[in-house]
């Protein structure tokens, strides 16, 4: 172990999620933009945007499988040919199928990165799990803060969207170089010499899969309110992409002071108290115009803030005979559900919009560049009122995970924390 040097491989680490991040920030501050230079309509939008999530699930499952086998380092440098390919793809993109290709190299990419770093952290840092994982993952609303900082910023100064996208490769091709120069521990499990056949059976118990099945809602509450946030709310507010910055920066800074909370609420604890604030804050976006809608992102970024970090170390603290696949599984279940949500949602946004037109209205014939000032308007106004009610339609699922969540914490109280000591005939 003296040859590794978990410093540096916490901030390489580090990097390659702020790459991630950078993808689904500067993907939602363009989203729009796309759909209007391309002809896209939401439904396709809404495609392209959940192939990087469904690309992730792919990723992170196949390589929590084989990381324990190949190495962590291994599957970093296929993480960054993914998004080396993806950057360029989406930069010289002509349209939908271009988009939707680019859209999954770098999901690829992003699913790759976290199947290594998640047990990387978890193995440099064996004492303090939930806290470092919320330390690596304050990186993913801090990528999407610059992101979504940039659009705004390069958009003022006139520089189009490709140069945005093209800024990712300067991070891509720093992470590689540092990893490529650094020497690698064993995962946790394999150090520890828990079996494969032990780990398999773990991902079994009760326990994990109620967690799998509270990873979709986490992820959907958090991602697609995120993802999709300037899409929905564009219309009822000038500044919605500054709505995800600030949910993302409230993100940021409640990931740097992790210890402290993950250690007085405990990690179950810590999922009720965002589950209860992630609802209050969709209830705000939902239901609020003006100066208020800043609040409810203020309010929601406190609720996500440690939804998935926390799910994660929560897995590796209590399950931690599941080890890397474990921990992979949760973060390719939430994003599978993500992607899923993201179809079903586009779809059910161009209905709603339909609905809101004229009878008899073509949403195609109003969302067209030779459309009236008067169909514009009338656009315009269906988006208004169809955002709100997606955001409202979300708002169940952390409702109903804050039920969940507190059934969770009564049992976790009465628990003991298990050991990592590998079993003995």
């Amino acid at each position: 172990m003296s040859a590794i040097k978990r410093d540096q491989l916490f901030v390489a680490s580090c990097l390659a999620l702020l790459v991630t991040s950078l993808s689904f920030g500067i993907r939602a501050g363009i989203l729009g933009r796309l759909g209007v230079q391309f002809q896209l309509s939401a439904a396709q939008l809404g495609t392209i945007a959940a192939t990087a999530f469904w690309g992730f699930p792919l990723a992170i499952i196949i390589g929590g499988m084989v990381v324990d086998v190949i190495g962590m380092k291994k599957l970093l440098v296929g993480a960054g040919i993914f998004h080396l390919a993806g950057i360029l793809l989406t930069i010289f993109a002509t349209g939908y199928w271009s988009l939707f290709i680019s859209t999954l190299l770098i999901g690829l990419g992003n699913g790759t990165v976290e199947a290594a770093c998640n047990p990387l952290v978890a193995s440099i840092y064996p004492d303090n799990k939930t806290t470092k994982l919320n330390h690596f993952h304050l990186w993913f609303p801090g990528g999407i803060v610059v992101g979504t900082l940039l659009v705004f910023l390069l958009d003022k100064i006139g520089l189009g969207w490709q140069v945005q996208v093209g800024l990712m490769l300067i991070p891509t091709l720093l992470y590689l170089y540092l990893f490529s120069k650094l020497e690698f521990p064993q995962t946790e499990r394999v150090s520890s010499g828990i079996s494969t056949s032990e780990m398999y059976g773990a991902l079994l118990t009760p326990l994990f899969i109620i967690m799998i099945i509270l990873m979709f809602g986490t992820a959907i509450t958090e991602l697609f309110t995120g993802q999709w946030i300037d899409v929905l709310l564009k219309n009822v507010t000038d500044n919605a992409i500054l709505l995800l910055t600030i949910e993302t920066g409230v993100m940021v800074l409640g990931r740097a002071f992790a210890g402290p909370v993950v250690h007085r609420l405990s990690p179950s604890g810590v999922l009720l108290f965002s589950a209860i604030f992630a609802s209050l804050g969709l209830y705000l976006l939902g239901h609020s115009t003006g100066n208020m809608l800043f609040v409810g992102a203020l309010v929601f970024g406190i609720g996500v803030c440690y939804f998935w970090p926390t799910m994660i170390g929560f897995v590796s603290e209590n399950l931690p005979r599941t080890g890397a696949v474990g921990m992979n599984l949760m973060g390719g279940a939430g994003m599978f559900a993500v992607s899923v949500y993201m179809i079903f949602m586009g779809g059910y946004y161009d209905k709603l919009l339909a609905a809101k037109l004229p009878e008899g209205a073509s949403l195609q014939a109003y969302s067209d560049a030779s459309a009236t000032p008067e169909m514009a308007a009338a656009l315009n106004e269906a988006k208004k009122a169809a955002g709100p009610e997606i955001i409202n339609a979300t708002l169940i699922i952390p409702i109903c995970l804050s039920v969940a969540f507190l059934l969770l914490f009564l049992y976790m109280r009465g628990r003991k924390k298990p050991s990592l000591k590998p079993v003995t005939a």
